[in-house]
């Protein structure tokens, strides 16, 4: 099985651009290739879904225990034969300046080599002096070959010999300049897969291009492994639906991990999809609401159309429907949120707070979030890792919960009861108390209420 990890020395070098060409390549030849992410980033993932039409999962050692993510990818790539592990950042970094929860961290975890994505702009022997410092920066590395991004054919030419000699590491192939298969970003990062156009005519030449470039003898020496084995996880071990949760997918509602609904339905969850932007009513026979992150300041003005789902929403909610929401689903619930333009648009009115546009990254990264009293998903003084990404706050962000980062700052936040969590961290469900919690309360709340 083909398996190994995509990483670069920094951010913006390239890597989901290469990952989705190499995945595209992969199913030209043949192959059934599945992908992840290492961190807790939605985004990328969408576009590996793109590609693949099937699903990609993170793997993140903030979240998880290393045997636990170890499981993960073993479950997920069963039936593959190919498996790219897309990295975060630069290849070493990790929680709180370190390595912990980095790619290389990752690729250590897993056992897997590491293909090193450069772009050779501005410099030759300096670019391979900075190749070797990866290389020798822990041991093992990991590192067993080099793809260069945005490089044209004769400077592949001119820097293959050299890196290949100075860094000991094989050159696998490169990626030609190719202006017409860029893909827009924004506040978030890049856009998501849904809003690109033309997404697949540019995979397919990214695609066509890294076909031709690639040596696939050497890849295919370099990266074949033995099928991971491990015994499937408790979490994610099949069980009969026992009530129906509706979970917000649509423009507005996209960051959901394939993990965490996983483990919802091995909980005994019957996951029901449903629109805040176009439903005009909750799906029918629920026991419980999941308001996953997301876009809702882009989209903030049809939310406010959509009237009869807000009030919808906020009526079962008051009534005790089980209901979590994170981030964008949590400023969904506030009284108003601001669009882009600075213009504030009446929400469902479960919550006191007031969305608004900050401009920047707001308490950015991973935490720890610990639970002042209990609720339906917590228990008083647990903790639980989260990640924060958002430009947005709110005037009212609660104080149910304590947020901690590994330096030692925290705030308070989140608002929770016997059926209800709201709040700017995002949740990882995937072998956690959370699923089963929320599967018991939802069919607690359809026992008490059988006509909600």
């Amino acid at each position: 099985m083909i398996q190994f990890v995509l990483a670069a020395p920094a951010s913006g070098s390239g890597k989901t651009t290469l990952t989705c060409a190499l995945l595209a390549a992969l199913k030209k030849r043949g192959f059934w290739p599945c992908a992840f992410k290492s961190g807790p980033d939605y985004i990328d993932p969408m576009f590996h879904r793109s590609v693949l039409r099937v699903d990609s999962h993170n793997l993140d050692l903030f979240f998880s225990a290393p045997d636990t993510v170890r499981a993960l990818y073993a479950h997920y790539a069963a039936g593959h034969d190919a498996a790219l592990c897309e990295g975060a950042m630069g290849f070493y970094d990790g929680l709180n300046c370190t390595t912990a929860a980095s790619a290389w961290a990752l690729a250590d975890t897993l056992g897997l080599p590491v293909l090193l994505v450069v772009q050779p702009k501005g410099a030759s022997v300096t670019l391979a002096a900075q190749i070797n410092g990866l290389k020798n920066f822990r041991t093992p590395s990991h590192l067993a070959g080099l793809l260069l991004n945005d490089c044209s054919p004769r400077l592949h030419q001119l820097l293959a010999p050299l890196l290949e000699r100075e860094t000991g590491l094989p050159v696998l192939g490169y990626l030609p300049h190719l202006p017409d298969a860029v893909v827009e970003s924004r506040h978030l990062g890049l856009k998501t897969a849904e809003e690109v156009s033309g997404l697949q005519e540019k995979i397919e030449r990214l695609a066509e291009a890294v076909s031709a470039t690639l040596d696939w003898e050497r890849l295919l020496a370099l990266t074949s492994l033995p099928a991971p084995v491990s015994p499937l996880p408790d979490f994610l071990t099949p069980a009969s639906p026992t009530v129906r949760i509706a979970v917000a997918k649509d423009e507005a509602f996209c960051f959901t991990y394939a993990e965490t609904l996983d483990a919802l339905r091995a909980a005994g969850a019957e996951l029901v999809f449903f629109s805040p932007l176009h439903d005009t009513a909750l799906p029918e026979s629920i026991g419980g609401v999941y308001l996953p992150g997301g876009y809702p300041e882009l989209h903030a003005k049809a939310l406010r159309e959509n009237k009869p789902l807000r009030c919808a929403l906020c009526a079962a909610i008051q009534r005790g429907l089980p209901t979590v929401a994170e981030c964008g689903g949590f400023l969904y619930l506030g009284q108003s949120l601001e669009d882009a333009d600075g213009t504030a648009y009446p929400m469902a009115g479960v919550l006191p707070g007031q969305g608004f546009r900050v401009g920047k990254l707001v308490r950015f990264g991973y935490a720890a979030l610990t639970a002042q009293a209990d609720s339906m998903l917590f228990r008083r003084g647990e903790a639980l890792p989260v990640h924060e990404f958002h430009h947005w706050d709110t005037t009212a962000n609660g104080d149910a919960f304590t947020a901690r980062k590994a330096d030692g700052r925290n705030w308070p936040c989140g608002f929770a009861n016997e059926h209800f969590y709201a709040g700017f961290p995002h949740l990882y469900w995937a072998g956690t108390s959370l699923p089963r919690r929320f599967v018991t309360a939802a069919r607690s709340y359809l026992q008490k209420e059988p006509n909600p």
